[in-house]
């Protein structure tokens, strides 16, 4: 079951949308994306699937989503919103900070600031659509602790092999930035999200549970 708790950020009030774990052993904190919520479909897949595993998901909606605005705010911006917002938590488990698209760069750009012992990057934009030469993977590189990136296989800001080789990956076939995979795809929906969900899961209890030198 979810539960909802508005807090106060610099920018405005954010939602914290959580699914708890009874007995967990990590706490899965993630952004959401500047074209889209927190109901994105592996933001929703990782909330249903991961709390019976004991990962408590949390996610965090920005102020200018909870006001209703269409266009994201700048970056530092977005930072200023997910730090406050997270630093609200009583976390108790390790955290892995993460989230998806431009939630995925946020979540990378704090890991350090808010003592993250694991990072998970949804459909990172690698870069804007049809410009590689405009690479954001310092972001990506910045994070040092383990961290995990879920890609789509045709990933317009990303496609799997524009990762250097050091980025851990898991590639979700034939699916595009917001994860969805054709009709005709070789895989279903359903699959694909599975995909999703048990890297992560398998991610989580390896490198940040199993790993506590990480942290």
């Amino acid at each position: 079951m979810t539960t909802v708790r508005e807090v106060a950020t610099p920018q405005g009030t954010a939602r914290l949308h959580t699914d708890r774990s009874r007995h967990p052993v990590a706490t899965l904190v993630l952004g959401h994306g500047a074209g889209g919520g927190v109901d994105a479909r592996d933001l929703e897949a990782l909330a249903r699937a991961l709390p019976r595993e004991g990962i408590t998901v949390v996610r965090v909606e920005q102020p200018w989503r909870v006001a209703g605005k269409r266009i994201a705010p700048a970056p530092r911006l977005l930072d200023e919103a997910f730090v406050a917002a997270v630093d609200q938590l009583r976390i108790r488990t390790p955290l892995v900070l993460g989230g998806r698209s431009a939630g995925a760069r946020s979540a990378a750009r704090t890991a350090h600031h808010l003592g993250a012992s694991g990072y998970l990057g949804l459909s990172f934009p690698l870069h804007p659509p049809g410009r590689p030469a405009r690479s954001r993977v310092e972001e990506l590189l910045g994070v040092h602790v383990p961290r995990l990136v879920v890609q789509g296989e045709r990933d317009a800001m990303g496609l799997p092999e524009e990762f250097p080789e050091q980025v851990q990956l898991t590639i979700v076939p034939e699916a595009d930035h917001g994860l969805k995979v054709p009709a005709r795809a070789e895989v279903t929906q359903e699959e694909a999200l599975l995909v999703v969900t048990e890297a992560t899961l398998e991610f989580v209890v390896r490198e940040v549970v199993g790993n506590p030198g990480s942290r």
